[in-house]
């Protein structure tokens, strides 16, 4: 059964990673089809898309009761996004940020993981209280997560008169066909992969919290990873930097917002102050090292990956 379980679990690995790029693919051209401006999808569907598997997995575990692999999605993908994916492509190439970003999208991805970090951090006003969230926290979250889609909204107002060219991969009837397709296996081996993390770390020992965070944060964070190191060395850096701003704010107030707020409230024993504050120093580093000459130098990108190396080697072995 261990075998089968380990086989289970990097199929479904496999398949998130591979129908993730497919929706992604899809769902662009469907959004080119329908005459969306380039920049909306840049902002939503790039960077949401590679959130699907993180999603499904995060409705899966929720709703079976697996609370720190649900924790450990969010968390986990949030700090190997910034520390691990934006280090590892300012090292391939030094990543410059424009104005825009820094005075405002940089600040208002700060501003979430701010008020993200208060609101599952409730160990850090009463000592005896366990880290969650409760159903109330969700929908401050999802909340945010409109105000981020507002502003969007903003930006796509205020470039309506570009005249960009716009690839579309797909017609409009395979891109409706492959992005239903998609979903459905999206969901499928997010559950295969939830089952078989909890069997394997049940039969060897081995915390929820550790074998999320590694292998499946990890695994399900690679078409992040793969799309921002692209970018960055294509000089793509509105894209490298986007999908990653635009990745976090949807993992922390959609996929871990919506299912709780469905669902309701989550503890968790598991992730104490340390792992929450991560993921507020991941996006301080992000805020200030984008803020610095307005670039994220291979320097600083090989800083982050120390980091995120300290941070997982004492998450591990502690």
């Amino acid at each position: 059964m261990l075998v089968l379980s380990i086989l289970g679990l990097l199929v479904g690995l496999i398949l998130l990673i591979i129908l993730s790029d497919v929706f992604v693919d899809a769902a662009s051209s469907l959004a080119v089809r329908l005459k969306v401006p380039k920049m909306l999808i840049a902002l939503t569907i790039a960077a949401f898309g590679t959130c699907a598997p993180e999603l499904a997995i995060s409705f899966n575990s929720i709703s079976e009761g697996n609370v720190d692999m649900t924790m450990a999605n969010v968390i986990g993908s949030s700090i190997v996004n910034i520390l691990l994916i934006v280090g590892v492509a300012a090292i391939v190439r030094p990543i410059n940020v424009k104005e825009r970003v820094v005075k405002k999208e940089l600040p208002l991805l700060l501003a979430i993981t701010t008020v993200f970090f208060v609101l599952i951090s409730d160990s850090l006003f009463d000592g005896n209280v366990i880290n969650g969230l409760s159903r109330a926290d969700a929908i401050v979250l999802l909340c945010l997560f409109v105000i981020f889609i507002l502003y969007i909204l903003r930006i796509v107002r205020k470039n309506k008169n570009e005249d960009e060219e716009q690839e579309c991969k797909y017609s409009l009837k395979t891109s409706i066909i492959l992005i239903i397709l998609s979903l459905l296996i999206i969901i499928l081996a997010s559950d295969i992969v939830v089952d078989s993390a909890v069997y394997i770390a049940n039969l060897l020992g081995i915390s929820q919290k550790v074998i999320s965070m590694t292998i499946i944060v990890i695994g399900t964070s690679l078409p992040e990873l793969i799309m921002t190191v692209l970018s960055a060395k294509k000089g793509e850096f509105d894209m490298a930097v986007g999908n990653i701003i635009g990745t976090n704010i949807f993992n922390m107030c959609v996929v871990l917002g919506l299912p709780i707020a469905i669902y309701g409230s989550v503890t968790s024993i598991s992730f104490d102050l340390i792992d929450t504050s991560m993921v507020l120093v991941a996006s301080l580093f992000f805020f200030i090292f984008g803020r610095s000459e307005r670039k994220l130098t291979r320097r600083e990108g090989i800083l982050m990956v120390l980091v995120f190396v300290t941070y997982y080697a004492y998450m591990i072995f502690a």
